[in-house]
C-alpha cells in the first residue's frame, strides 16, 4: 500500500479524493480534541482504500476540506468504513449537516460475529490480522503543530489496518448470512438526528430525582440556557455549569441574582455579572413541563412487581443462551431495558420485536413471557422447550 506524505494543500487533497472516488470503499478515522471546547476540534483525518492511504491536515493554512467532505457525504457509490465511528460521524455532521453515507462500522460488525460487546480497535486488529498496535501516541496532543512522523504513522495505521480487515470481515458476514442485519444497523447509525441536540431537549441529558412539572420545567429552561452559552462560547457544558448544579438550581431556585453567591458550584461573581443575570432570566421565564413532554418513568415497568422482575430475569437468561447459540454479542441482540419492558407487558416500539432481532431472539422472548416457551434441563444442559411439547410428553 502506498502511504502519502501529510496532505496540507487543496490541490493535492482534490487529486487524492478523485482517486478515492473510484474505490469501492474507503476506511476513515479522525483525530480530534474536545476537552476544552463544545465542538470537537478536528485535527487530522486519515483515509485509505485497498491501494493507498493518506492523512489530511485540516489545520493547514488555506486548505479547503470540501473535496473530502463531499466524498463522504455526497458520493453514495463509495462505502465509508469506520470503527466505533460515532464521534467521527458527529464531526462530519457538524461540518456539513450531513452524515457519511453509505457507511459500515466494524465494531458493530464484530458484535454480529460474536467477537465481543464493544471490541476496541487494537483488539480488532489483533484478532483479524495478528498485529499488536503501538499505543504510545494514543494520548498525543493532536492540535499541536508540527506533527511528527511517529504521530502521523500512528494515525495512518488506523486506516491501513482497517482497509485490510474490512474485506475479510465482510466476506465472513456474507458467509454467515448476517449482511442484512448490518444494513439495518448502519441505517440507524447514519441517521442525522442522532447527532443533533436541540437546546429545548438538552434537559434530557441531566439526571434529576424529581418528577414535579415545575422542577422539570426549570431544568428544561436552565439546560437550554446552558446549551446556548456553551455553543456561543465554544466551551464544554460542564465548564459553564455542571449538571449537578443545574439540578440543584432546578430543585431550589434562587429568589434573586444575589442568591447565586450561595450556590455551590458557582463563582460568587455570578451574583452580579452578566452570565448570572442571563441564567436568572432563564429561570424567571421557566414554565412547568407540559404533560406531553413529561419523561416516562426511568424503569418504565408498569406493575412489574416481583413476578415481573423474575420474568425479566428469565428473559436475560434466554438472551445469554441465544447469544451463545448464534455467536452474536448479547448487547446487539437486545438491551436489558427492552427485556424489562417486555416483561412488563409492553409490545410496541421495541427493537427486539422487529426485523432480524425478532427472528433471532424476539420471537422466542415473546413466547417465553406469554407461556409458549419454557426452560428445561437435559443431560445437565439448559435448553428451551415448547410448552406444547411438555403437555404432549405428559400425555
Amino acid at each position: 500500500m502506498k502511504i502519502h506524505s501529510l496532505i496540507t494543500d487543496t490541490a493535492t487533497l482534490t487529486e487524492f479524493c478523485i482517486r478515492m472516488a473510484k474505490s469501492r470503499f474507503i476506511a476513515v478515522d479522525t483525530e480530534f480534541m474536545r476537552e476544552n471546547t463544545f465542538w470537537p476540534d478536528l485535527c487530522l483525518i486519515q483515509v485509505a482504500d485497498e491501494h493507498e492511504a493518506a492523512a489530511i491536515d485540516p489545520k493547514a493554512d488555506g486548505i479547503d476540506m470540501r473535496p473530502l467532505l463531499d466524498l463522504m457525504t455526497e458520493n453514495a457509490e463509495v462505502l465509508k468504513v469506520f470503527h466505533a465511528g460515532g464521534q467521527d460521524i458527529e464531526i462530519v455532521h457538524n461540518l456539513t449537516g450531513k452524515t457519511p453515507y453509505p457507511l459500515f462500522d466494524t465494531q458493530i460488525a464484530a458484535m454480529a460475529l460474536g467477537q465481543g460487546e464493544q471490541v476496541g480497535y487494537s483488539n480488532l486488529v489483533d484478532q483479524w490480522i495478528g498485529i499488536t498496535l503501538d499505543k504510545g501516541a494514543r494520548f498525543t496532543d493532536w492540535g499541536r503543530r508540527p506533527l511528527d512522523k511517529r504521530q502521523i504513522d500512528y494515525a495512518i495505521g488506523d486506516v491501513t489496518h482497517l482497509a485490510r480487515i474490512f474485506p475479510m470481515m465482510l466476506d465472513k458476514l456474507m458467509k454467515t448470512g448476517r449482511g442484512d442485519w448490518l444494513d439495518q444497523e448502519m441505517e440507524r447509525l447514519a441517521d442525522p438526528s442522532n447527532y443533533v441536540t436541540e437546546p429545548g431537549d438538552a434537559w434530557k441529558r441531566v439526571k434529576i430525582a424529581s418528577r414535579k412539572p415545575e422542577v422539570l420545567g426549570r431544568l428544561r429552561a436552565l439546560a437550554g440556557w446552558r446549551e446556548h452559552e456553551a455553543r456561543n462560547k465554544n466551551l464544554p457544558r460542564g465548564r459553564v455549569v455542571k449538571d449537578e448544579t443545574l439540578g440543584d438550581l432546578a430543585m431550589h431556585p434562587p429568589r434573586t441574582q444575589g442568591d447565586l453567591a450561595k450556590v455551590r458550584g458557582l463563582s460568587t461573581s455570578w451574583a452580579s455579572n452578566d452570565i448570572g443575570a442571563r441564567m436568572l432570566a432563564a429561570l424567571e421565564h421557566a414554565q412547568p413541563m407540559p404533560a406531553d413532554l413529561m419523561p416516562v418513568r426511568d424503569d418504565r415497568k408498569p406493575g412489574l412487581g416481583k413476578d415481573g422482575a423474575l420474568v425479566a430475569d428469565l428473559l436475560k437468561l434466554l438472551l445469554k443462551i441465544r447469544a451463545k447459540e448464534t455467536s452474536v454479542a448479547a448487547r446487539l441482540l437486545a438491551r436489558n431495558e427492552e427485556l424489562d419492558l417486555l416483561a412488563a407487558g409492553v409490545r410496541t416500539d421495541l427493537a427486539i420485536l422487529k426485523g432480524w432481532r425478532f427472528d433471532q431472539f424476539g420471537r422466542d422472548a415473546l413466547d417465553l413471557v406469554e407461556g409458549r416457551l419454557a426452560f428445561a434441563v437435559v443431560n445437565g444442559r439448559m435448553k428451551m422447550t415448547r410448552t406444547e411439547e411438555i403437555v404432549l410428553s405428559k400425555n
